[in-house]
């Protein structure tokens, strides 16, 4: 074994010389003989498999559906319950700043492109009142509250409405105060949203338009990249980049300056490569895409591009499993939970396609202490895989959001639900 530090042969990598990113057959076989890479992460080593150690397979999950009573399973001393039901992908929630809590509809074929509002007056933790709060946007993700004002990201701008009052609809005109590059590789149309505690700074997580750069690096410029902005929408900067599809992001609760993010990593380089992750992001930081991934290891379909940006590319925090679509991110910062649970990440895993045996379709938990990751990711919420050999899911969980009561929302986008785990008492 050799570390991360220790690149793939310079060598080898140099005599790759298929075009547009594809590696020959002969070449695959070669790389998948390199010993693996050992990384220091967050979390301890770990080792990653050569690329093409495996074939690349395809193999889409069929979601069947919730029979009648049957939920997801979480720790014991849990219970979960359906919260709300009869969406069509219920793709991402916002908890607003009186309760109300938002469900975005938006899909990768198929797309409602609207807001639904559930409103639960008398504050028993069930909702009372439904409506569809905002409709006619494109593809829909993040949303947010600041002052008078509701942001919703839809993948071509980031779009900013006058909001007073709490109203159940919105009727008054949206203006677009960012543009921003639609649609994107596979589902890497969503744009989240996250402000700063002080409210003064807005941030956009930009999937790449590519898995690996193939349509060139021209097309990526703003995208695989977190945008910060004033609330106006001016003074735009890159906060961080090199991250392929950055999707949750919430602030450490122990460091309101520490920023972090799930990251869907990239495919086609066999079942265990490249495993998504969390991270903490800092401010001008590269994190590798598409040119490397954990640090300084090289992708082989670029080879040996941009080695000045490989040198420094960082490291992530926490790996959470090759191809897991880890979407989710939020930290748990209320009491209503077992104390091992306060200011820990919970990570909302879309699952697979780009596996020969699925995996995600799940949450997970991570422990921190003091600020730090301080033990490896351990299942919250399963359930969702009926059959692993036929690929066969219930549903598959995404958003994770912390209620203000403590409870966990958690959104099944092709089960059409959210999902409410609670402590019980």
């Amino acid at each position: 074994m050799k570390t991360a530090l220790q690149l793939l042969s310079i060598s080898l990598l140099t005599i790759i010389t298929a075009c547009n990113g594809q590696v020959k057959k002969e070449e695959k076989e070669a790389l998948a003989k390199q010993p693996g890479n050992v990384v220091k992460t967050a979390i301890g080593n770990i080792t990653l498999p050569p690329p093409y150690a495996t074939e690349s397979k395809s193999k889409n999950s069929k979601v069947i559906g919730w029979p009648e009573g049957k939920t997801p399973k979480a720790p014991e001393g849990f219970t979960v319950t359906k919260f709300a039901d009869g969406f069509e992908n219920p793709r991402w929630s916002y908890i607003g700043p009186n309760n109300d809590i938002f469900v975005v509809e938006s899909g990768t074929r198929t797309s409602k492109n609207q807001i639904i509002i559930l409103r639960d007056k008398d504050k028993d933790g069930v909702f009372e009142t439904r409506e569809v709060f905002l409709k006619d946007l494109n593809r829909p993700l993040g949303m947010l509250i600041l002052k008078d004002f509701f942001y919703i990201a839809n993948t071509d701008g980031l779009y900013r409405y006058p909001y007073k009052n709490a109203p159940l609809k919105l009727e008054t005109k949206g203006v677009k105060i960012v543009e921003l590059p639609a649609g994107g590789y596979n589902n890497h149309w969503t744009r989240s949203l996250l402000a700063n505690p002080e409210g003064t700074k807005i941030y956009i997580g930009v999937g790449s338009g590519s898995n690996v750069g193939e349509n060139g690096m021209d097309k990526e410029i703003r995208r695989a990249a977190i945008l910060e902005i004033n609330p106006d929408g001016t003074d735009e900067k890159i906060y961080a980049e090199g991250l392929r599809n950055p999707m949750g992001m919430d602030w450490n609760p122990a460091n309101k300056k520490e920023l972090w993010t799930a990251v869907n990593e990239r495919d086609e380089l066999g079942d265990d490569l490249v495993p998504d992750y969390i991270t903490s992001i800092k401010r001008g930081g590269f994190y590798g895409w598409p040119y490397s991934y954990f640090g300084n290891i090289p992708d082989p379909r670029l080879k040996g591009e941009r080695k000045d940006l490989v040198e420094k590319a960082i490291v992530p925090d926490v790996p959470v499993g090759a191809h897991t679509a880890s979407l989710g991110l939020a930290f748990y910062t209320k009491n209503a939970f077992p104390a091992k649970y306060k200011n820990g990440a919970f990570v909302g895993q879309h699952g697979s396609w780009n596996r020969s045996v699925i995996s995600g379709y799940k949450v997970l938990f991570v422990p921190f202490k003091d600020g730090k990751p301080s033990g490896k990711p351990e299942d919250f919420l399963t359930g969702f895989i009926s059959d692993t050999d036929k690929a066969e899911v219930y549903g598959r969980p995404v958003a994770v959001t912390v209620m203000n009561d403590g409870s966990l929302l958690v959104n099944d986008d092709s089960g059409n639900t959210i999902w409410k785990v609670t402590a019980n008492k």
